[in-house]
């Protein structure tokens, strides 16, 4: 399972620069994969092209044994009219109706079940739209912020819960935080401005999985290797 993006260059319709120059790099296998990189640079534009809402050319970008990609993001609202608990019943397809209790119950959000999207916290919101998107049937799921205004412990709680639930699944991660990637990432992807080549470097990070912690010196190591590259 890999996708791939070979010699991507991308310029927005009336744009005077180009967001990517010969854009080059390989995200392979399951678990969850970081784009790291500073604000303004292109991580969601390049997001939105992997998950197919900007379209390029088939040979820009590629992909094995990876269907359906979806894109979530942290500033993306649910229906004003539905409860949460009704907006999930209706979107969750009949397959995953099983994985829905042990989802609620990971994200915390069973006292939100009866109150629309609106009267949750910015937290909660945030987990709401996640969760919405991890009862889909999908294989490259995209996650642009998705836990922002999360705390942190409770950001890890998830993922790790989510790599336990999902092994064969593939996930993007874009996030600033960088000891959270380093520790929790397979591989970070940094996106790096198009003038100062190469655009794009990979980074292996720890992968930290449940019941496997991460060492210090380890940790540190490659918080280096992600700061230096950045």
């Amino acid at each position: 399972m890999f996708i791939q993006c070979k010699d991507l260059t991308y310029r927005y319709p009336g744009g005077d620069t180009e967001v990517f120059q010969r854009l080059n790099f390989r995200i392979s296998g399951p678990g969850f994969h970081a784009l790291f990189g500073p604000s303004g640079v292109g991580k969601t534009t390049l997001a939105r092209i992997m998950a197919g809402e900007i379209p390029v050319s088939p040979s820009n970008l590629t992909g094995n044994d990876i269907g359906q990609t979806l894109y979530s993001y942290n500033l993306e609202r649910l229906p004003g009219w539905h409860t949460v608990g009704d907006h999930l019943e209706e979107v969750t397809p009949l397959s995953n109706k099983d994985k829905v209790s042990d989802l609620i119950g990971l994200f915390g959000l069973q006292p939100c079940l009866h109150s629309r999207f609106i009267h949750l916290s910015l937290g909660q919101q945030n987990r709401a739209n996640l969760l919405r998107y991890l009862l889909q049937d999908f294989d490259c799921l995209i996650m642009d912020e998705s836990l922002a205004n999360v705390d942190e412990a409770t950001r890890e709680v998830i993922i790790l819960k989510i790599k336990e639930m999902f092994p064969a699944r593939t996930f993007v991660y874009i996030s600033h935080n960088i000891q959270e990637i380093s520790k929790l990432c397979r591989q970070i992807l940094i996106l790096r401005d198009g003038h100062r080549p190469p655009q794009t470097i990979c980074i292996n990070g720890r992968d930290h999985q449940k019941g496997n912690p991460v060492k210090k010196k380890d940790l540190e190591q490659t918080i280096l290797e992600v700061i230096d590259a950045a």
